[in-house]
């Protein structure tokens, strides 16, 4: 979706149509959760503190979001795209894969099948989205960047070559700051460049995972399905503070209470997990993740709790 959010609130206020508008929390320190592309224009996008986006625009207008009224939003559109197809990944609430395979013979090629969506979407819902097509998926996913807001990217099996050999390496999802810092040294900028590396030094420099993965992304080979299950990998729990906070007892309490959440969460859906991680910001905005990987399960408040606190001790 197109500034999925931002687009709800201009959609259901018309003053707010063609105005830099940004969803977020009226919090001193709170981020830009979408940015209309209106203000976008002004260089404010995404996690972009409040603050910073206010300097960059001064008729910027901040509207508080309303998380039930985008789920409810989310869950129609997904309605919409199964009318397309069975097989439909939802990734997020405002994104999702489909695999068209069979469908042609209903709805037509790639092209028609995209523009069919998108005019559902918009005679429904008021929504415009950006849709790519492509014979593997994680080309699907960067076609689908390419001609934002409101277009369509079609990347057929013969321009799969051409099109990888010159992807900037930084657009290819999964892909962190730091690789990319690594892969330059190398020499590679395209992903097209990695199949002129020896496989062994890519694995040693990035990790095996990611080495193998870019060897075959190179080759325009990705086995990854549209997955329909929706079964839940993760739960958190975070907190923006209004000001800084040295006490190490306030930020024990304030693990404890995350903790509390995240083991009800778990424990009211029958879930465990065996894997706890925190995540710290700091004054400046910058932000680290520690996670440590259990040799149990858990799902008590108080061993999440537990972990939480050692992991960060060890920052200390």
């Amino acid at each position: 979706m197109d500034a999925f959010f931002a687009g709800i609130e201009q959609r259901d206020c018309p003053e707010l149509k063609g105005r830099p508008v940004i969803i977020a929390s009226d919090l001193p320190r709170s981020v830009v959760a979408t940015a209309s592309y209106e203000a976008r224009k002004f260089g404010i996008g995404s996690a972009m503190p409040v603050f910073m986006a206010k300097r960059k625009c001064r008729n910027l207008i901040i509207v508080r979001p309303d998380k039930n009224k985008y789920r409810a939003e989310s869950k129609k559109i997904m309605k919409i795209l199964q009318r397309f197809s069975p097989l439909v990944e939802q990734v997020s609430i405002d994104e999702a894969f489909m695999d068209i395979h069979g469908s042609e013979r209903l709805f037509g090629p790639p092209e028609k099948i995209a523009a069919s969506i998108k005019k559902a979407i918009f005679e429904d819902l008021s929504l415009t989205c950006s849709i790519g097509a492509a014979p593997v998926k994680f080309l699907a996913k960067i076609a689908s960047d390419i001609k934002k807001p409101d277009g369509i990217t079609i990347i057929t099996r013969e321009q799969m070559t051409e099109f990888i050999e010159s992807l900037p390496i930084q657009k290819v999802p999964g892909i962190g700051k730091k690789a990319v810092e690594k892969m330059q040294v190398m020499q590679i900028h395209k992903l097209g460049d990695v199949k002129y590396h020896d496989p062994d030094i890519l694995a040693g420099s990035l990790g095996k995972s990611l080495g193998r993965r870019l060897v075959q992304l190179s080759h325009g080979i990705d086995n990854s399905k549209v997955k329909t299950s929706s079964d839940r990998k993760s739960i958190s729990s975070e907190k923006t503070l209004s000001k800084d906070i040295l006490d190490n007892g306030i930020i024990k309490k304030i693990l404890l209470d995350r903790a509390e959440h995240v083991g009800a969460t778990l424990r009211k859906n029958n879930l465990v997990c065996n894997n706890v991680f925190i995540k710290l910001k700091f004054s400046d905005f910058t932000q680290i993740t520690r996670t440590r990987k259990l040799p149990y399960h858990v799902c008590s408040s108080s061993a999440i709790f537990h972990e939480a606190v050692a992991l960060y001790n060890k920052i200390q």
